[in-house]
């Protein structure tokens, strides 16, 4: 055992910065009164963070390294595979971030049922629920292999023995914020005790070879409870958003060290757990209006998936000398300026006007792509006039009115053409990449004014 002596140090919430005094602002993140007073163990002693046992490790030669398709567990979850990067990759940590009651447990239940089903050894260790309450979520997602082990306890040194002993290829935390070491006398969910606890996680995961989620809490900002450290300690960070109420769920990857941080994955939640949508496109578009003004459809990129989603603007005479802006889904900042452009450019008196801006479905884009289709639904509900239905708009915008070019056009209109679209309005620069796809007709305007014309 290492011997160590206690000491009262300061840790900044935000950043993990340690100080041996206290300080108003922050050096490492420069944030105002975030230093926090906390007891912690200094150890003599320790174990490197990717060593196993009383092993050394040796360098080796980049060459002599093979990859091999068994690197990667299959969770035999298209959408968690696809965030992910093609699958769960041995030895890694991935913390899974969102709000309380949006599925992150149901998620990684449902994650070690399908492993277990593949002879995986499966641990799930609960710091939150008793093993009789894990079994009745578990009835409704279905049957369970004997390969998964649950386990109810928030000692870290107990949790850390039995992963030793039992070698599982797969564990689960639930959640980091419960898990505590006895010789640190701080609270759990402190900096300390949750830097402690993943810094131990990170050293079985890298060397026992095994894989680790762990669950973090969300403040009511929507970033993972606790130090920024937590996230620049693991190797993936996945938030799982979306409105609780409604059906629907996505899991985005903000961290990555495996694979692409611009996918997503979208769920729909059910009374059996979450269910694939493996066409969010036309799930988005379901409910969609018929004639109706201020409603148009625009292509998003995420990753490397095409999304159409339906953008919808309500502009309608102010009663205040303050005209309302108000965005639901969007930047608010992003639609102000696109307002400014069309009362320059084209001369529309915007100024005593509200002005209300809602991506349908709840999902939230920030792709300037979608820049055209906030404009022409902005003009279509000021001017009441109803844009085709079979017509989307993609597009960047600029202070002079200019439409920029956007990237993977050509994936853009194939998923539009695919849901049964027929117009595309693009940028101009764009149109010498577009090949020609039958059954859609592609147009290229080179200002909002030339869109706003097709109305």
């Amino acid at each position: 055992m290492a011997k160590g002596k206690n000491t009262s140090v300061f840790f900044c919430q935000e950043c993990g910065y340690e100080s041996s005094k206290w300080m108003g602002q922050c050096p490492g993140c420069r944030q105002w009164n975030t230093f926090v007073e906390e007891s912690v163990v200094t150890r003599t002693q320790g174990k490197s963070a990717v060593t196993s046992g009383g092993t050394k490790n040796k360098p080796a030669s980049l060459m002599e390294i093979s990859l091999e398709e068994e690197d990667r567990l299959k969770t035999h979850m298209q959408e968690l595979d696809r965030v992910l990067g093609g699958g769960l990759v041995k030895g890694s940590l991935t913390l899974v971030g969102g709000d309380p009651g949006i599925g992150k447990s149901t998620l990684l239940l449902q994650v070690c049922r399908n492993l277990a089903a593949d002879d995986r050894k499966v641990l799930y260790v609960s710091g939150e629920e008793s093993l009789k309450q894990i079994k009745i979520r578990a009835n409704r997602i279905g049957d369970f292999s004997e390969h998964l082990k649950l386990l109810c306890e928030t000692s870290l040194e107990a949790i850390e023995e039995t992963i030793r002993r039992t070698s599982p290829d797969v564990v689960v935390i639930d959640s980091i914020q419960t898990m505590y070491r006895e010789s640190i006398s701080s609270a759990p969910g402190s900096v300390s005790q949750v830097r402690e606890a993943t810094s131990v996680l990170l050293q079985l995961a890298k060397g026992l070879n095994i894989s680790i989620f762990i669950v973090g809490h969300v403040t009511k900002e929507g970033t993972v409870a606790g130090p920024r450290v937590l996230e620049h300690m693991v190797d993936t960070v996945l938030y799982f958003e979306g409105d609780r109420h409604a059906s629907y769920r996505i899991l985005r990857g903000v961290k990555n060290r495996f694979g692409s941080t611009n996918e997503i994955g979208v769920f729909e939640m059910e009374t059996s757990g979450l269910k694939e949508v493996l066409n969010p496109s036309e799930f988005m578009l379901s409910g969609k209006p018929e004639d109706a003004s201020g409603s148009i459809v625009v292509c998003s990129m995420e990753g490397t998936r095409p999304m159409l989603i339906e953008i919808q603007a309500l502009v309608c005479h102010s009663s205040f000398g303050i005209p309302r802006r108000q965005t639901i889904g969007t930047d608010f900042n992003r639609v102000n300026l696109l307002i400014a452009v069309l009362e320059k450019r084209l001369g529309l008196s915007l100024g005593n006007c509200d002005a209300y801006v809602n991506i349908a479905g709840g999902i939230k884009i920030q792709e300037p792509a979608v820049d055209l289709g906030i404009a022409m639904a902005v003009v279509s509900s000021f001017k009441n006039r109803m844009i085709d239905n079979k017509m989307i708009a993609v597009g960047e915008v600029g202070l002079s009115g200019e439409v920029r070019g956007v990237s993977m056009i050509q994936a853009r209109i194939q998923e539009a053409r695919k849901l049964g679209f027929t117009t595309c309005v693009i940028p101009s620069v764009c149109m010498e990449s577009v090949k020609e796809i039958e059954g859609i007709k592609v147009i290229g305007v080179k200002s909002v004014k030339e869109a706003i014309n097709l109305l």
